[in-house]
């Protein structure tokens, strides 16, 4: 097992494909800051999914999976030659899944696009590479008219900006990924398309049945998703702000409030976010990024994300590794600027034990020069609830479980370390600090902030003590 020296608090999600994926690559870049791999289903199998997860878990066990489902997508089927939509022409678009796309009619694999999509829609292609507008339904068959044309050979995606289609929450594939994530013990299941509580739920007791631990991030790229995203987020981990999809639903100069708001949403709610899609697209192809590439990357970072994501740029890119430098670099830049500023916590009239002594913690860190917040947790509850306040300070978890320690690797400055499990507040301390000396270079007269209390199932911290490394160890060697 490899261990990560690259410190930084945002973390960085790296979507890996199973043609390239071998152990050397993947240690390569958890070394220089990757801390998530996501697999996309959309572009692979079972098997295939299995070996990405067996090589990441021979490099760390440190290192959290993202198993990304389809999700209710609506796509055309694949034409039979390449198909080219002229600007101006009309063509007709029917919903008979068995029938590949021609010339003369594109055909969509949902059954009841048709009926759903109402006169004067905007049919979006692609991401929006093609448009079209309905001019009028004929014969169970809507006629449009191509507004911005091209050239297509495969199953592109379709998107109808306001109208809501009818779609399951999962498809075939994303329950036989859910069952697949839950027997492989991966951290996360991401899922598309998500527009409401039902569409997690249906998630969640897919899982139930396996009493899994896998944690549900739902992926907001929808207008439902926006409009009920305070519901989302009382039922999942986290969620991703899904861009690409996110930017063709909704108009493009309305993504970037949209995302601010979204992350604020979700450090309200305590959860974790992920800003995702084209972070450094040009990166797939040239060796360096744009300099709006890069200040978009900073701007999550400013607005104290959690993590960000890369796509293409390691799935297939050419230049993988220094995709993740480049995103780590802009980490370490930003949050050295970021420590320097007065940063105020938000307060609230009500609080839980184990919440208010998170938020003391991290009052404490912030007003006595703390070096670190030491954690212990069974289920990474009281690490996460202190990470919610995107503090600078590094919150070093000893976690009494593997899965909890892949489930912090998503959650902003949490460095999490796994610990046999103790049976006293003295034991946990001094093995705590002992490792922070020999691992993570703290000095004998660094202060720490140790919140605790783990000792008793499900009790949650019951205490803050604020010292020196040195009289922490020295304390306790009575």
């Amino acid at each position: 097992m490899y261990e990560q020296n690259t410190k930084k608090n945002t973390k960085i999600v790296a979507t890996i494909s199973d043609r390239k994926c071998d152990v050397d690559f993947l240690k390569e870049l958890y070394l220089r800051g990757m801390n998530v791999v996501r697999i996309n289903t959309a572009h692979q199998t079972v098997d295939d999914a299995k070996k990405v997860i067996d090589n990441v878990r021979e490099v760390s066990e440190k290192i959290a999976v993202l198993i990304d489902t389809k999700g209710p997508e609506i796509r055309c089927t694949k034409p039979e030659t390449p198909l080219t939509l002229k600007e101006g022409e009309h063509i007709f678009i029917g919903d008979n899944p068995e029938e590949s796309s021609t010339e003369k009619c594109i055909h969509i694999n949902y059954d009841g696009f048709v009926s759903q999509t109402p006169k004067g829609a905007t049919i979006l292609i692609d991401d929006g590479a093609f448009s079209l507008r309905v001019l009028e339904k004929k014969d169970d068959v809507l006629v449009a008219q191509v507004v911005s044309g091209g050239t297509f050979k495969d199953r592109k995606t379709i998107a109808v900006p306001g109208v809501h289609y009818d779609l399951p929450p999962l498809t075939e594939k994303d329950k036989e990924f859910i069952e697949f994530a839950a027997k492989q013990e991966v951290a996360f299941i991401a899922h598309s398309f998500v527009r409401n509580r039902a569409d997690v739920m249906a998630v969640q007791e897919l899982l139930d049945k396996h009493n899994s631990t896998v944690q549900i991030i739902a992926k907001i790229e929808n207008q439902e998703g926006v409009d009920n995203i305070d519901e989302i987020l009382e039922c999942t981990f986290g969620i991703m702000v899904a861009r690409g999809d996110l930017g063709v639903e909704i108009p493009g100069h309305k993504v970037p409030s949209i995302q601010k708001t979204l992350i604020r949403k979700a450090r309200d709610h305590q959860r974790v976010v992920i800003v995702a899609t084209q972070m450094l697209h040009t990166m797939i192809e040239n060796p360096r990024p744009t300099r709006a590439e890069i200040t978009d990357v900073a701007t999550a970072i400013y607005d104290r994300a959690d993590a960000i994501m890369l796509s293409g740029e390691t799935a297939y890119g050419s230049y993988p590794l220094d995709s993740v430098e480049m995103m780590t670099s802009i980490a370490h830049e930003v949050e050295a600027e970021l420590a320097t500023r007065k940063f105020r916590i938000p307060l609230k009239e009500a609080y839980l034990i184990p919440e208010y002594l998170a938020l003391m913690s991290m009052h404490a860190s912030l007003h006595l020069d703390a070096k670190a917040v030491v954690v212990d947790t069974t289920f990474g509850t009281t690490p996460r609830r202190i990470s919610a306040f995107k503090g600078s300070t590094p919150i070093f978890s000893f976690c009494y479980n593997w899965q909890t320690v892949r489930q912090l690797a998503l959650c902003r400055g949490i460095y999490a370390a796994y610990m046999e499990p103790v049976s006293s507040s003295e034991e946990f301390v001094r093995k705590a600090m002992k490792h922070l000396q020999r691992k993570e270079t703290l000095a004998d007269d660094d202060r720490v902030v140790v919140i605790a209390g783990n000792f008793e199932p499900t009790h949650g911290a019951s205490f803050i003590e604020i010292s020196t490394v040195k009289n922490l160890r020295r304390d306790l060697a009575k």
